[in-house]
């Protein structure tokens, strides 16, 4: 019998909390270590309809990237959207569990898996931890051959499975070195010019910061936050199902990207 402090010390391994940002909120959130699990729902943000899904199959763990709660609470009450869907939780039963920015810079995390769905080689983190040069915040990664900016971006979208992006720069522009960090990971464009990168892959930035990009001569790719992330959430429910073959496991089925392309007829 698999307990929430059994999933929760192999997250743990695969994603070690130390290489979680100072601000962020990761590891167990919600739930009994104690408690057994035989059915565990991942997702990217618990939402109304993600916890909802949760309760009505009887999920005991949720995996979700995006950590419930994220700042200290003072109170938990219905009357928020945030302590509503707590309290749900909780009466239901339902353990949290949180990798976060601890999972975006693993050396299987978020980060490494969109350099290689990129087939970028010779990847590397942007900042390297201090302990272990193998992982670290955001991946950077040679194109081999190099191809032009429209080349890379097709290749972005059609790995995400995303029918558009944002693009910054020359779409003719040949591109040999690529930089990635999920999310919304603009403040990575320094370290990206630093290491002479001609592309940062990312899933949303401020304008400014793409004004900053066009003076710095490194061209964007902006993917949505969701896109950025929601693949290796799913990866992360096939993950688990392997390591834990007798629970049943699952990558949300309610969950959408709220953003969505609209074009004009």
């Amino acid at each position: 019998m698999q307990t929430v402090a059994t999933i929760a010390e192999f997250l743990e391994r695969f994603a070690p909390a130390r290489l979680a940002e100072e601000w962020d909120n990761v590891g167990l959130l919600i739930g009994s270590a104690k408690q057994a699990v035989s059915r565990i729902m991942t997702c990217l943000t618990l939402t109304a309809d993600c916890v909802a899904e949760a309760v009505r199959e009887q999920a005991e763990l949720v995996v979700t990237h995006h950590p419930l709660p994220f700042r200290p609470l003072r109170r938990l009450t219905d009357a928020t959207p945030e302590g509503r869907l707590l309290l749900e939780l909780i009466a239901a039963r339902i353990a949290v569990y949180s990798p976060h920015t601890a999972f975006d810079s693993a050396s299987r995390g978020i980060n490494q898996r969109l350099a290689e769905g990129l087939e970028l080689l010779d990847i590397a983190p942007l900042t390297a931890d201090a302990q272990d040069p193998a992982i670290g915040t955001g991946r950077f990664g040679q194109l081999d051959p190099p191809a032009p900016l429209a080349e890379l971006a097709r290749r972005t979208a059609s790995f995400l499975r995303i029918d558009g992006l944002h693009l910054v720069g020359d779409r003719e522009r040949l591109i040999h070195r690529v930089a990635v960090g999920c999310g919304s990971a603009g403040e990575l464009i320094s370290s990206a010019i630093a290491l002479g990168c001609d592309c940062l892959v990312t899933g949303e930035t401020r304008f400014h910061t793409c004004l900053e990009a066009e003076a710095g001569n490194v061209a964007l790719l902006l993917v949505g936050h969701f896109a950025s992330e929601r693949f290796a959430v799913e990866q992360l429910a096939q993950l688990l199902a392997e390591e834990f073959p007798g629970v049943k496991v699952w990558p949300s089925r309610a969950e959408r990207d709220p953003l969505v392309w609209f074009t004009p007829a």
